[in-house]
């Protein structure tokens, strides 16, 4: 049933593109909504790029009709901005009038009471809060959807732990041929391309789909990854996949402590320096706060981002410093390490790099989709994260960036998805991870 879908100004900012996300139902964008857009339209950034691109979409829509009537969109539902002349709302108790966002409400309530032959009114908004106060005034309300993530329980990996696994699979293993995916008793539809087996944690391969096969893994425990090896399955996993020349996307996620970070930035040097696959690594994170922002950092750009990324330099000096190097100096005296600002990355063409995403469940979907479009030939991106930590006030588990391109990247043979989930860091980051 065809319904009125209100959208707020953060869905707009969040996805650009979100005014044709809604198939053939209406889009109503309240005035106040532009009125807020008219505030973003300069900032530096990616929410002033967001904005923009919302104003120009709506500039070219203009071209079909007049937007305060309606304008049909391609998948048969109308767009149309909600203009009230007339200062005569029912104001509930306690909602300022000099809030905007309250504004909204109040054309969405309006709207709900008058709309024609007694269609749906939804409030669509990444706000929390937002979404509780439309509902206390009887508005229906909902997050923006359509970027949601629907691998949340994927892990990457299929185990096997049966006793009964025929002796010719495990013959298989041991000689590192391919095993046939009946051998398993796997079915085909079941599995997907780069997806890991374990068979009774013993037996380890990847799937390849081309050959109905699973690949015995060419590394194991005592594989050294520059100056470390790794410590359980999932941490194989994922440094095989960085390993894989045929894979281009990775994705990483687990709670704090499982080694995301340690092990891309490990299997980063081992390409880089030893291997020599790819020029340079660049490493980078989005600037997002946990808790209250210390203010403006002086200094050079690298200076101002020093703070944000202290924990890879702390990964780097653990790395270097099993061999007794100093880790930044030698780095940058062979110009083999970058790091990048994520605002710097907008028009780049990055070929023969391997890049490094750190944190980047703090990125939105749309960002995420400008820094892989970014990446050129021959080289390969890597994104880590925790879904459970996010900072991004409008982001959550199911919406963030980083598990926005593991889900539309599931099944593609040059991507690969791996949930870490042991602790390795400490006992204590362990059981404070579990209980905390």
């Amino acid at each position: 049933m065809v319904k009125n879908y209100v959208l707020d100004t953060n869905v707009l900012l969040h996805d650009p593109n979100s005014i044709f996300a809604f198939a053939d139902n209406h889009v109503i964008i309240p005035l106040p909504v532009l009125e807020e857009l008219d505030n973003f339209k300069r900032k530096p950034g990616q929410l002033g790029a967001n904005c923009r691109e919302v104003v120009r979409n709506l500039d070219r829509l203009r071209e079909r009709g007049n937007v305060l009537d309606g304008i049909n969109l391609d998948d048969g539902g109308t767009l149309r901005v909600l203009v009230y002349h007339k200062n005569n709302f029912e104001i509930p108790p306690f909602l300022k009038r000099e809030l905007k966002d309250n504004w909204i409400l109040l054309y969405a309530l309006r709207l709900s009471k008058e709309a024609d032959d007694g269609l749906e009114t939804i409030l669509v908004t990444k706000d929390i809060n937002f979404r509780l106060k439309a509902e206390a005034i009887g508005i229906n309300s909902q997050d923006y959807l359509k970027d949601k993530s629907e691998i949340e329980q994927y892990m990457g990996y299929l185990e096997i732990d049966n006793d009964h696994v025929k002796q010719s699979a495990i013959d298989h293993f041991d000689s590192g041929e391919m095993i046939p995916l009946d051998l398993l008793e796997l079915n085909p539809k079941a599995v997907h391309p780069n997806m890991y087996i374990s068979v009774n944690d013993q037996h380890f391969g990847k799937v390849n789909k081309e050959n109905n096969a699973i690949i015995p893994l060419k590394f194991n425990f005592e594989s050294k990854f520059y100056s470390i090896f790794p410590l359980n399955k999932e941490q194989l996993f994922a440094l095989d996949a960085m390993m894989d020349e045929t894979i281009s996307l990775i994705t990483l996620t687990g709670p704090a402590g499982t080694g995301k970070t340690l092990i891309a930035i490990a299997a980063g040097l081992k390409l880089c320096m030893e291997e020599k696959t790819f020029e340079k690594m660049i490493v980078t994170k989005p600037i997002v706060p946990m808790g209250n922002d210390i203010g403006f950092i002086p200094g050079s750009p690298e200076e101002k981002l020093r703070p944000w990324v202290q924990p890879i330099f702390d990964n780097l000096e653990f790395l270097f410093g099993k061999k007794g190097i100093k880790a930044e100096e030698y780095l940058r005296k062979r110009d083999l390490l970058e790091i990048e600002v994520l605002s710097y990355i907008r028009g780049r063409s990055i070929p023969d790099q391997l890049i490094i995403i750190d944190e980047a469940q703090n990125l939105t979907p749309h960002e995420i989709k400008t820094i892989i479009t970014r990446v050129g030939e021959n080289s390969k991106i890597i994104l880590t994260g925790d879904p459970e930590q996010i900072d991004h006030p409008y982001l959550d588990d199911m919406s963030n960036g980083l598990m926005y391109a593991g889900s539309r990247f599931y099944g593609q043979k040059i991507a690969s998805h791996i949930h870490l989930t042991k602790g390795e860091r400490s006992q204590l980051a362990s059981i404070g991870a579990a209980i905390l």
